[in-house]
């Protein structure tokens, strides 16, 4: 930015993301880049760098330090254990979810086409500017740095994570139990939503038939219909189903 110039409302937020993760006040070192996407380097004149050599490193830098976190959260499980409940964790589903309660889809560059088509929301392209922004702080503050912000941004996920595998459990059983039973498939609702980017609530209702049977609460909206199931499957597998 240069000097005398007021920043912009994202040269604001980026510098607030920064302090969030360790850097020094004003500086944002390699944060821009790993927040561009290859389409906005294309076009830029003279071309800048993108977030795709970050996201190889952010990617190997994460799946070490979940891998350590869960080995530490979950000291009896095994290899094979600890391997799935990693992938739970580090999925582009997963870090795409995280990428949204950052509101990194705010601070994305991204070019027009990319743009146009909805990047900003785009599992992928949060998955990977995600990692990205991982691999910077661990090229520009080191791997204590780089460990701290897993542990704040992913920190929950691997204490809750042999849970979020039971409550996908729940999921599948439920819809099994209710295809058995009442021949259809239970019908999830997002009926509430508050809270700022960061520490949002999410609330579903799940009906079957449509006749009401739980609400669920969650973080994100998956963690709210996952809760959900697990309230129908103990109210379900309570009452024996009518003759």
């Amino acid at each position: 930015m240069a000097e005398g110039k007021t920043p912009s409302k994202a040269e604001l937020e980026l510098q607030a993301l920064a302090v969030t993760l360790g850097y020094p006040a004003g500086e944002t070192g390699r944060l821009p880049a790993a927040l561009t996407h290859k389409s906005f380097a294309n076009e830029a004149e003279p071309p800048e760098d993108h977030n795709e050599r970050l996201e190889f490193l952010g990617d190997a830098v994460v799946g070490l330090l979940v891998g350590h976190g869960l080995m530490e959260a979950h000291p009896d499980a095994p290899e094979g254990q600890l391997s799935r409940l990693r992938a739970g964790i580090v999925n582009a589903r997963s870090l795409a979810e995280t990428a949204r309660e950052m509101g990194l889809g705010r601070l994305l560059r991204l070019g027009r086409g990319e743009e146009l088509t909805g990047g900003r929301d785009k599992d992928n392209l949060l998955a990977d500017a995600c990692e990205a922004l991982i691999g910077a702080v661990y090229l520009d503050l080191g791997l204590d740095a780089a460990s701290r912000t897993v542990g704040r941004l992913l920190g929950e996920r691997i204490a809750r994570a042999e849970t979020d595998i039971a409550d996908r459990d729940f999921k599948t059983a439920l819809q099994e139990l209710v295809q058995a039973r009442y021949q259809t498939t239970p019908t999830y609702r997002l009926v509430g939503e508050k809270g700022p980017d960061h520490d949002k609530e999410f609330t579903v209702e799940l009906s079957v038939g449509g006749e009401l049977l739980a609400v669920g609460v969650g973080r994100s909206k998956k963690q709210a219909e996952r809760a959900a199931a697990r309230e129908a499957m103990r109210r379900l597998t309570a009452s024996p189903p009518e003759e």
